[in-house]
């Protein structure tokens, strides 16, 4: 079995001033947005779209800020509200107090969501076109994101076989080895599914079916992942033997198919 190294949580300190390796996780998963989003402005069928007015840089930057905003607030009531409700009815106040940690990716794609909303609207852009050209440069954001979660030796996995060559030991969490499920899905959730998306995207699919794929290969990568991720202390898991995050999985494959199949639909009318 493999000991999960020490790694100080703070990469550079200046003075007063300590700088995280989460912050630059996060610091990186913007850079790479920007930098895919400048990409995704050289593909069809933004690089052609000019109505109401073409897509610039200037987009980009405004569609990062927008989700960051909604990445943050969607991602903490989601916490609030999917993992904790009892007790931030109980306790509302707390809800502000974001140091103490929690955040949901489920409410922070529905967050993002309302940003696209937000940004389609006051661009006059077509919904399902701006949602395309956010999807594939999502992954890699969350896979920035993964790499932090392993550096700081959280959201770790269930107990392995011992005999698995790559099981870990997790401070804080026993002696056992567990699976390094924050490297499974930085692999999955992150990598594969980057490749899937950007691949796909390239080959000028029906508008809204690059979302729609989003949502299904997150959904259904995330939900296996889930099978090795130790579960909230205080949910464990629900019906069906499931977790929590498979549970919110599932509406997305859901909503993801049946997009897919609108999109069929509507372009065969157009």
């Amino acid at each position: 079995m493999l000991m999960h190294p020490f790694i100080d949580p703070v990469a550079l300190q200046l003075g007063p001033v300590s700088i995280h390796w989460y912050g630059l996780t996060y610091l990186a998963a913007f850079a790479l947005f920007m930098w895919l989003g400048s990409r995704r402005l050289r593909q069809s069928p933004f690089s052609d779209a000019r109505e109401p007015v073409p897509w610039a840089y200037r987009d980009v930057e405004d569609i990062l800020f927008l989700g960051v905003m909604g990445v943050v607030l969607g991602g903490r009531l989601g916490y609030c509200l999917f993992y904790k409700p009892l007790y931030y009815a109980a306790h509302p106040l707390e809800v502000f107090a974001v140091w103490q940690g929690g955040m949901s990716f489920h409410g922070g794609m529905l967050g993002v969501i309302a940003a696209m909303v937000w940004f389609a609207y006051s661009r006059k852009r077509a919904f399902w076109q701006v949602a395309d050209f956010v999807a594939p440069c999502v992954p890699t954001g969350l896979a920035a994101g993964r790499v932090g979660n392993f550096i700081n030796g959280e959201l770790w996995g269930r107990v392995a076989d011992p005999t698995l060559p790559w099981g870990m030991v997790f401070r804080g969490a026993g002696d056992a080895p567990r699976h390094p499920s924050q490297i499974y899905q930085f692999l999955l959730e992150g990598l594969l599914l980057f490749v899937l998306l950007w691949w796909y995207a390239s080959s000028s699919p029906k508008q809204g079916r690059v979302a729609a794929a989003f949502l299904i290969g997150y959904g259904v990568l995330r939900f296996i992942a889930e099978f090795f991720r130790q579960p909230d202390a205080h949910l464990g898991l629900l019906s069906l033997g499931m977790s929590m995050g498979q549970w919110l999985c599932l509406p997305m494959v859901l909503a993801g198919a049946l997009i897919w199949l609108w999109a069929g639909a509507r372009a065969a009318r157009v």
